[in-house]
């Protein structure tokens, strides 16, 4: 019996059906019958809808941008978690759980975001995480997102199931650009995607652990964004009121997963692609796997996924250069603890041996400070900066980027913290006298 699975952004992405284009077609065209485009309401905390992406303030605002020009199956694919979707949830009360404590009468009148990772300065602590197929919600969206992160002077990950080539990327934006790896069953296929990075000239690998096997996405499922494909006459009906988005799939067709087509058999289709990555993908990563990268790797090498202390520790005896902190944005474990929650474990046992970084759950600046106060050396976030290329290109993206540095720079300011290099767990409210005598606030 054959395992119905859901799309996952690790695996089987489902381009072979996300839409028939005869179908799609036609409905595009006719004239729609008894349908109307509902409200979307409130998203959030504020109702309001901005008209154009540089009128974007926040978080909602950019997922409200993005929901009102993608449709539903593509929309959920970024907002979803798994199962009751917990996860997500308690990914973003977690950092609701820390209060930074302001000190006053400090010259703030000057602040310095820069932070130097890997021996690069870039100008602010928050990067792009890896998210996969992002030319599904807006064509190009993969070296859109880099473009945007070289102009903001913060690094960028290109997915292990992206839309653009790797060796676009090194042209683009080689001092910017990451490459992170999903790898393969057969292990020739990652080594060989190992040598293109190197060759691209891009300085970091970024190995994902926490796939093993694809999660249960029971939104994906709902819209029939599974293997085999199911999608409802309401699903295809749904996408044709989101002409931008249709007006695009209907002139250029379904994105290709590049980095895997000469892997696949001679003249795959883009639907072929998908099914060959879906039989190669999720396979679990094994210790020996990290130690085979590691000498195959020449650049920085960091492990994604990591969040138990022991496992950082194994890492860095391996000569892994640093660790991500992340549980996947929340569609893997839907009972995982928050990053934030673990953070200063895996901190505390490895931070003066490696280089720990955080994702998931991050929403606005202020939780980026409280990131960073625990011990993480940068952050990376997802999908603010999917949100804002699928909702205006490029220019979204770095409105995204933007959002970020104002709201860390206003916090810096409001808290009494001149630049990031001042930042440490003497800003964080103490749990009791002890605490307090432990955080010595100068």
């Amino acid at each position: 019996m054959t395992e119905r699975q859901d799309c996952n952004t690790s695996s089987q992405l489902c381009l072979a059906g996300v839409a028939d284009h005869r179908t799609l077609r036609g409905l595009a065209l006719a004239p729609v019958v008894g349908f109307k485009i509902v409200g979307m309401g409130s998203i959030g905390r504020n109702s309001a809808v901005p008209a154009r992406i540089d009128s974007a303030v926040n978080f909602d605002d950019l997922r409200t941008l993005a929901k009102r020009r993608l449709p539903k199956i593509a929309y959920d694919f970024i907002e979803g978690g798994l199962e009751d979707e917990h996860g997500i949830a308690h990914n973003e009360d977690a950092f609701r759980q820390y209060r930074l404590v302001p000190r006053y009468c400090v010259d703030v009148n000057s602040r310095d975001q820069s932070t130097t990772l890997f021996g690069r300065t870039y100008s602010s602590p928050v990067g792009i995480a890896p998210t996969g197929l992002a030319g599904l919600f807006r064509r190009g969206g993969d070296l859109m997102l880099a473009e945007a992160a070289k102009a903001a002077n913060v690094p960028f990950i290109m997915s292990g199931t992206s839309t653009g080539l790797i060796e676009d990327l090194g042209k683009l934006a080689p001092e910017h650009g990451w490459y992170q790896l999903y790898v393969a069953r057969d292990r020739r296929i990652s080594e060989d995607m190992v040598r293109r990075a190197r060759d691209a000239g891009l300085s970091t690998l970024v190995i994902t652990l926490d796939v093993p096997i694809n999660s249960k996405r029971e939104r994906n499922i709902r819209n029939g964004f599974v293997q085999p494909l199911k999608l409802t006459l309401k699903t295809k009906l749904e996408a044709c009121l989101h002409p931008d988005w249709m007006a695009e799939y209907l002139r250029l067709g379904m994105p290709t997963l590049v980095n895997w087509q000469r892997y696949a058999p001679a003249g795959a289709t883009p639907a072929e692609v998908a099914e060959f990555v879906a039989s190669q993908t999720p396979s679990p990563v094994l210790w020996q796997d990290v130690e085979a990268f590691r000498r195959l790797w020449p650049g920085r090498l960091v492990l994604k996924g990591v969040m138990h202390p022991d496992d950082a520790t194994r890492a860095a005896a391996m000569g892994v250069d640093g660790v991500m902190v992340s549980n996947h944005g929340g569609r893997q474990l839907d009972r995982a603890p928050s990053p934030i929650e673990v953070l200063p474990a895996v901190h505390a046992a490895v931070g003066d041996k490696m280089t720990v970084m955080l994702d998931s759950g991050i929403r606005r600046g202020s939780d980026v400070i409280v990131a960073l106060c625990l011990g993480a050396k940068f952050v990376f976030v997802g999908r603010h900066t999917l949100y804002g290329v699928a909702a205006g290109g490029t220019p979204g993206a770095a409105r995204a980027l933007n959002i970020f540095k104002d709201e860390i720079d206003r916090t810096l300011a409001q808290m009494g913290a001149a630049d990031i290099a001042s930042l440490g767990p003497q800003f964080l409210m103490w749990k009791d006298a002890a605490d307090l005598k432990r955080n010595t606030r100068p």
